[in-house]
């Protein structure tokens, strides 16, 4: 396997630690600030519109070299985590969170790019299958671990670890990123002219839908397994370690699949599944273990229509590559902060904290609505 590709997993592990680890620490961090759960997602929230502001920057810095922009971004991953880490107020905490956002569609962006242009033919979409990998890693790994150190020492402790790993990412990069030119530009006009056809639009819609509808869920995922499953608290990094590896099989799987098959199908099948998998949580929410069960489906189902939907908006974004690329990630944490928003309404309500499934179980049905639409009008022969 190329350094290079393993130099851009390395920061895409570091987002994947700064987006997934507040899902692992919501309750702690909750009980330390005062707040209510509900109030602790808006965190979640936040993150994910930095993402969403912070992507369309990429349409002013394509005059710049990849390997600088990748740079700059890791810059921003660890003044997010410093920053994040001494907060003494929720609403420090949330503006610490929405700058720690601002480099996570960019970055996916720029990476995407690289690891396209860094692959060899018949193996592309492996090759962004292998840059994402370090998200799945982030919650096979990290995620777990950050958990367990909110839970027995502080958490703030995650975000440390954040800011000292994001100074290796950026050492990383430097040694291992060949500097490639500056991608072709068509004008600042010309990289946004990909979005006049419907495609983009139907894979950024399925996106975010289904991404959404995921986070419903997991963006409660604690309360819903520990106050409604009875699950011990303190289980809850093996089960969050069990669900970062369904990230890491649905990724890599995905990945293949999808080099084998069309990548559209591959990604309508995840948000099918995805939708059995919410629909089953709430049904099985007061039988913790087998809701845990269907935690792991439901978040493998998340990461495997990632690959093939970040190949597809590069190919489909003919001239504006760099931006198709942050614009995905826009619609995946767009998804991500009205999956929060919504799931917290019923739970708001009085509901048990399982109705936040419900909630997103329609929305990944209406993801693969979109997908199959797609497949329908532009993906209909092998690729």
């Amino acid at each position: 396997m190329k350094k290079s590709l393993i130099a851009l997993a390395f920061g895409t592990l570091a987002l994947g630690m700064t987006e997934f680890v507040m899902m692992g620490i919501l309750a702690d961090v909750a009980n330390a600030l005062g707040i209510t759960i509900p109030q602790a997602g808006h965190l979640v929230s936040a993150y994910a519109l930095g993402v969403t502001c912070g992507a369309p920057l990429l349409a002013v810095a394509k005059q710049f070299r990849p390997k600088s922009i990748l740079l700059f971004l890791v810059c921003l991953i660890f003044i997010g985590a410093l920053i994040s880490s001494v907060a003494q107020s929720y609403e420090m905490l949330l503006m610490a969170r929405f700058i720690s956002g601002l480099p996570h569609g960019a970055y996916f962006g720029v990476a995407s790019i690289v690891a396209v242009r860094l692959a060899d033919e018949g193996h592309k979409t492996g090759a962004v299958s292998t840059m994402i990998a370090g998200m799945t890693v982030a919650n096979l790994l990290g995620v777990p671990l950050e958990t367990a150190l909110s839970a027995h020492i502080s958490w703030r402790m995650p975000f440390i670890i954040i800011s000292f790993y994001s100074l290796l990412v950026i050492y990383y990069i430097w040694k291992w990123v060949p500097q490639l030119e500056v991608t072709p530009s068509n004008g600042y006009k010309g990289q946004f002219r990909f979005l006049k056809t419907g495609a983009p639009w139907l894979i950024l819609g399925a996106t975010m839908l289904g991404n959404g509808g995921v986070f419903c869920f997991y963006s409660y995922v604690t309360p819903i397994l520990t106050s409604d499953g009875g699950i011990p608290y303190e289980y809850m990094s093996a089960i969050m370690i069990l669900a970062g590896f369904g990230m890491v099989v649905g990724n890599l799987v995905s990945g293949k699949l999808s080099d084998r098959y069309t990548p559209g199908r591959v990604a309508t099948a995840m948000m099918l599944f995805a939708a059995a998998s919410l629909m089953s949580v709430f049904i099985f929410a007061h039988n913790g273990w087998v809701a845990a069960a269907f935690t792991v489906f439901s978040v493998l189902s998340m990461f495997a229509m990632s690959s093939p939907q970040q190949y597809l908006i590069l190919k489909h974004a003919p001239g504006g590559e760099m931006l198709g690329g942050a614009c995905i990630q826009m619609a995946f944490n767009m998804g991500n902060a009205v999956g929060a928003f919504l799931g917290g309404l019923p739970i708001e309500a009085g509901l048990d904290d399982r109705y936040a499934a419900i909630v997103g179980a329609p929305m990944a049905l209406g993801a693969a609505v979109l997908m199959t639409a797609f497949c329908v009008k532009y993906e209909k022969n092998k690729v």
